[in-house]
């Protein structure tokens, strides 16, 4: 089994790498192997909504988010990791994310998720909620802690001292390896995947008269 940690702050080595690395060292003491993909500092560019991806399985824009999209079969898992900027996660990862989950959604389905989210001071609930929101609308299994996934601290070393935090990084952990653990149980026991319909899509907009 392998678990993707996908960085989305400017600095690699910050804190959000902090909270990511304690989940990946408490995965891999269940000889789960991870992964640290960082979004990095070059522009992302956002979704333009051309869905050339439909057709091509790729995006025009031919960066970090192809590359990734084209591995997402060697995972099992993901973890998305976010500063907090104004309550909100980084730009690079909202950016990167709506183009991932647009032309590679299949890929990710199914597969459990989690958000971490690092912050000074406040609005990590706000961020947490908002990538939160990119599984949710997947099929994709949220996995959860003993509160909310975040740490606090300016620095590296105030993270490391955030206890609390770094606790829920492990219980983080823990939990998502039950999990997958589970998973790969119930397919040793020949547990059927999800059985979906097809997709039914609707706006709220009706022709005066119809009901």
């Amino acid at each position: 089994m392998k678990v993707l940690l996908l960085n989305g702050s400017p600095h690699e080595r910050g804190c959000t790498d902090t909270a990511l690395r304690e989940v990946a060292q408490a995965l891999e003491t269940h000889g789960i192997e991870t992964e640290m993909f960082h979004v990095g500092v070059k522009p992302v560019a956002g979704c333009i909504a051309c869905a050339k991806c439909r057709d091509t399985g790729v995006c025009i824009f031919d960066d970090g988010v192809n590359a990734l999209a084209a591995r997402l079969d060697e995972f099992d898992a993901l973890v998305v990791g976010s500063p907090v900027y104004y309550a909100g996660p980084s730009g690079q990862i909202t950016a990167f994310l709506d183009r991932l989950f647009y032309s590679a959604s299949k890929k990710l389905r199914g597969k459990p998720a989690a958000a971490v989210v690092s912050c000074r001071r406040g609005g990590a609930t706000a961020a947490f909620d908002r990538l939160n929101k990119y599984f949710s609308i997947n099929s994709m299994p949220i996995v959860t802690s003993q509160y909310w996934n975040q740490v606090h601290g300016n620095t590296p070393d105030e993270v490391l001292r955030d206890a609390e935090g770094l606790q829920t990084m492990r219980t983080l952990a823990e939990n998502m390896a039950w999990l997958l653990r589970c998973i790969e149980a119930g397919k040793a026991a020949g547990v059927p995947a999800p059985q979906y319909e097809a997709p039914v899509k609707t706006n709220f907009i009706r022709a005066e008269g119809v009901r």
